[in-house]
């Protein structure tokens, strides 16, 4: 089966110098391209380039890896994929869900003054910059490979587990994914896994959680 995994942060440029990211290391994806491909799958891992976490196991394991930098890039290489007979995605990736809009600077009262620069300046004073929502590549997925079975992650943070399993639930039925994988501050240790009739089985560690994502292999949820 040929399968494609999504890993690692996003960046989204403020100037020529700085970025927007997030704490994903690209292990969890690393280390599934890995799991599927000694299972005989063909696999293409997409890769954010700020992953830390190292490609060289995955390389050495015959995966095909790609690097991407902003959420519009891996959009880009996901279409590229779109195309084949992919019969999984794995979309683990930690997608940034802001991009920088406009930057300003404040002026006499309560004036706005627009700034562009290569490099913004602490001369500036406090600036005020705009976030704008990046589109979300997971409401995508279905219409760009209708036959594979999809895979999300819900990473959450406030609240707690039952609210937590809760949100991936609308994931499954917002996005039209077969499972999506609930963790997090929010959820506590481990992974929640659940299929599209929104049960929760509990993955304790990767190594569970790993097992139960193989397609057709002998994990709970077959294609």
């Amino acid at each position: 089966m040929r399968c494609v995994v999504t890993a690692g942060p996003t960046f989204e440029p403020l100037d020529e110098v700085r970025r927007l990211t997030n704490f994903s290391t690209g292990r969890l994806g690393t280390e599934l391209a890995c799991h599927l491909s000694a299972l005989g799958h063909g696999v293409t891992l997409l890769r954010g380039e700020m992953a830390v976490w190292p490609a060289g196991a995955a390389v050495e394991a015959g995966v095909q890896v790609a690097s991407f930098r902003s959420a519009a890039d891996l959009r880009t290489l996901l279409l590229r994929e779109a195309g084949g007979e992919v019969g999984a995605v794995f979309h683990a990736a930690a997608v940034s869900d802001f991009a920088f809009g406009r930057v300003w600077r404040r002026g006499a009262g309560e004036s706005l003054i627009a700034v562009q620069a290569g490099k913004l300046s602490t001369r500036d004073g406090v600036l005020l910059v705009e976030l704008l929502p990046t589109t979300k590549i997971i409401l995508e997925l279905r219409g760009w490979f209708p036959r594979a079975w999809l895979v999300g992650w819900k990473y959450e943070v406030d609240g707690g587990r039952d609210a937590a399993i809760e949100r991936g639930r609308s994931q499954l039925r917002e996005c039209r994914t077969d499972v999506c994988v609930v963790n997090g501050p929010a959820y506590g240790p481990g992974y929640g896994v659940l299929p599209a009739d929104g049960s929760c089985t509990h993955a304790e560690d990767r190594v569970r959680l790993l097992a139960a994502l193989t397609p057709g292999v002998g994990g709970p949820y077959r294609q």
